[in-house]
């Protein structure tokens, strides 16, 4: 029921479509959502994921996940990041990998709504650590898409892999285009 209410939401009041879709059987992934230019990605996102059905998860500080908020924060896919022990993000969140059965983590390298013109590493980085595939997510605002490529395992080569991923958001507007990402 709930999906229904999504895809008439996002397909017939919006006007948008999901291009593509994640293999179900790939438990462990990261997810990397390029552009990134607009709080309204928030909510597209979550169109998209209750369309697909699939758990889809984000990481916050832990303090984030305290009362009052920490029940509708978790509800909506989020886990505390805790970075004790001196870890670094990428330990952090590859430990997270590690003790989880179902983990797709979405991610934004772009690391912030403005312009950028190089990508943040830690998504490829926590990838390669977890040995979890990469599937790239274009939210393309020009085209009213969400679309998903196929997965990537990444090589240990991040130069080379990104000339392999890239090319799949070349294109892709974000809600404020002078902001989108350039391939």
């Amino acid at each position: 029921m709930k999906k229904r209410i999504y895809q008439f939401i996002f397909c017939r009041m919006m006007d948008w479509k999901i291009i593509g879709q994640i293999d179900p059987h790939i438990k462990k992934c990261i997810l990397i959502v390029i552009p990134h230019t607009s709080w309204h990605d928030f909510y597209i996102g979550l169109l998209a994921r209750g369309i697909i059905g699939l758990d889809i998860h984000w990481v916050g500080k832990k303090e984030m996940f305290r009362f009052p908020f920490g029940y509708y924060f978790r509800w909506m896919g989020g886990v505390p990041l805790d970075r004790k022990g001196k870890l670094n993000a990428v330990d952090s969140i590859a430990a997270i990998f590690n003790i989880r059965e179902v983990f797709r983590l979405g991610i934004s390298p772009e690391g912030t709504r403005k312009k950028v013109t190089e990508l943040r590493t830690g998504f490829y980085y926590i990838a390669l650590k977890s040995q979890v595939p990469i599937i790239p997510v274009a939210f393309d605002y020009k085209k009213k898409e969400v679309r998903f490529a196929a997965s990537y395992y990444p090589s240990g080569n991040y130069q080379a892999d990104l000339l392999e991923i890239l090319p799949f958001f070349e294109n892709a507007v974000g809600k404020k285009p002078v902001y989108s990402f350039k391939v």
